[in-house]
C-alpha cells in the first residue's frame, strides 16, 4: 500500500465529483433546504388546527370556551350553526367541530355533568389523534376556572409538575432537523461511494486504473476518505448555518466531537455504499439496493422512535447496524451535551461495525474488480 497512491486517487475523486452537477446539486439540498423543510414543513403535531364550534348556549361559560381556540395550536374558532357543522366537515373544511348545547352552563353550575359534542375527522390522523387530548383539555380547563368563582372545586391530591429537559418548549424542528441531519449523512455517504464506483463503469476509467500499479485496497480507501470528507464538511457547515444559524436550534454538546463521531460512522457508511455498489451494474439498480437498505437503517436506528418500543428482536439485530450507534451518540451529544465519557461505548461500537464492513466491502470488490472492466 501506497498512501501517496491513497491520496491521488482521493483528489482524483474530488475532480469527478465536481464535474457531475446533479450530485452537487443533490449534496447542497440534501444539507440545506431538506433540512430546512423537514424541521418546519412537517407537522406531526398539532399546529393551525381548523375548527368549527356551535354554540347554542350564548353564555359567557360558552365564550370562555370559543375564546380559549387560538394560535398556534388552533385557528381562531369559526362560529356555524347545528346545520353548518357537518356539511363544512363533509367538505373537509373543518378538522374538529364542538357543539355547545343549550343550558350548557346552567347545567353546568347545577351540577348535572352536561354532554359536548366533539366531531373530529378522522382523516387528518396526526391532528385528529393529538388535537383531541388538546381540546378535552382546554375545554376542562374552562369549566374548572369557571366553576372556582361560584363555588369550591376539590383540588387533585397530587400536583404533577412537569419539568421539561432539552427541548422546554417542545418545539419539534429542533428535533425533527436534527433527526434529518443524521439521516442525510447516512444517505449522501452511501450514494456518494456507490456513484463514484459505478462512474468508474460507466465512464470506462476502471480499465485504466487495473493497468495502473495501484490495488483494489488503495481504490477503495481513496473513493471512501474522499467522499467521507465531502459528508463531513457539508454536515459540519449544515449544522452551523442551517441548524444552529437559520433554525436557531441550541446545539448542547461539543460539534467537533460530533464530527469526530460522524467520520467514524462514515468509515462504515462509505463501506456500506461501496459493497453495494458492486452488485449493481448501473445507478438505476443500485438505487433500487439503496431503497431497500436505507429504509429499515433509517426507520428501525431509534431517531424517531424509540429503540424501547420496538420487539426485542429487532432491537437485537439492529445493534449490528451503524446508524442505530450513530443515532445514539448523536442525540446524546447534541441534544444532551454528552462527552467522551459518555460516547466512547457507541464510539467504539461504529469502529468495529466499520472494520467488519470494510473487510466484507473489500473482499466482495477484490472478487468483482476484474469484471468491472
Amino acid at each position: 500500500m501506497r498512501m501517496d497512491n491513497i491520496l491521488h486517487l482521493g483528489v482524483k475523486e474530488f475532480w469527478s465529483l465536481i464535474r457531475d452537477p446533479i450530485m452537487l446539486v443533490l449534496i447542497a439540498y440534501a444539507f440545506t433546504l431538506d433540512i430546512y423543510l423537514v424541521g418546519t414543513g412537517v407537522a406531526d403535531t398539532l399546529h393551525q388546527a381548523p375548527i368549527a364550534i356551535v354554540d347554542e348556549d350564548q353564555s359567557p361559560l360558552s365564550q370562555r370556551i370559543v375564546n380559549a381556540f387560538y394560535p398556534p395550536w388552533f385557528l381562531p374558532a369559526r362560529m356555524v350553526t347545528i346545520d353548518e357543522m357537518d356539511s363544512r366537515m363533509d367538505a373537509g373544511l373543518d378538522t374538529f367541530a364542538l357543539d355547545i348545547p343549550p343550558k350548557f352552563q346552567e347545567d353546568v353550575l347545577a351540577g348535572r355533568a352536561p354532554a359536548v359534542q366533539l366531531n373530529v375527522d378522522a382523516n387528518r390522523m396526526l391532528q385528529a389523534f393529538n388535537g383531541s387530548g388538546y381540546v378535552q383539555t382546554i375545554v376542562n380547563g374552562e369549566v374548572q376556572t369557571f366553576l372556582q368563582r361560584y363555588r369550591s372545586v376539590p383540588r387533585p391530591p397530587v400536583d404533577l409538575a412537569w419539568r421539561v429537559r432539552f427541548n422546554p418548549n417542545l418545539d419539534r424542528y429542533w428535533f425533527m432537523s436534527v433527526v434529518k441531519l443524521i439521516d442525510q449523512v447516512t444517505l449522501l455517504a452511501m450514494i456518494l461511494t456507490g456513484a463514484a464506483l459505478l462512474r468508474e463503469r460507466e465512464r470506462g476509467t476502471i480499465e485504466h486504473l487495473l493497468v495502473m500499479p495501484v490495488t483494489p485496497f488503495e481504490i477503495m480507501t481513496s473513493k471512501i476518505w474522499s467522499m467521507g470528507l465531502v459528508v463531513v464538511v457539508a454536515c459540519s457547515l449544515s449544522l452551523t448555518l442551517v441548524v444552529r444559524g437559520l433554525l436557531s436550534v441550541p446545539i448542547q454538546g461539543s460539534i467537533p466531537l460530533f464530527l469526530c463521531g460522524a467520520a467514524i460512522h462514515l468509515f462504515a457508511a462509505t463501506s456500506l455504499g461501496i459493497f453495494l455498489a458492486t452488485f449493481a451494474g448501473t445507478m438505476p439498480q443500485f438505487a433500487l439496493l439503496l431503497i431497500l437498505v436505507l429504509l429499515p437503517l433509517q426507520s428501525l436506528s431509534g431517531g424517531l422512535t424509540p429503540r424501547e418500543s420496538m420487539p426485542e428482536l429487532v432491537q437485537y439485530v439492529m445493534l449490528g447496524a451503524p446508524t442505530t450507534h450513530f443515532v445514539i451518540f448523536a442525540q446524546q451529544i447534541l441534544y444532551r451535551g454528552a462527552g467522551i465519557d459518555v460516547v466512547w461505548r457507541p464510539f467504539l461500537a461504529l469502529a468495529v461495525i466499520g472494520a467488519g464492513l470494510f473487510s466484507i466491502a473489500l473482499a466482495r470488490f477484490r472478487r468483482t474488480v476484474g469484471t468491472m472492466a
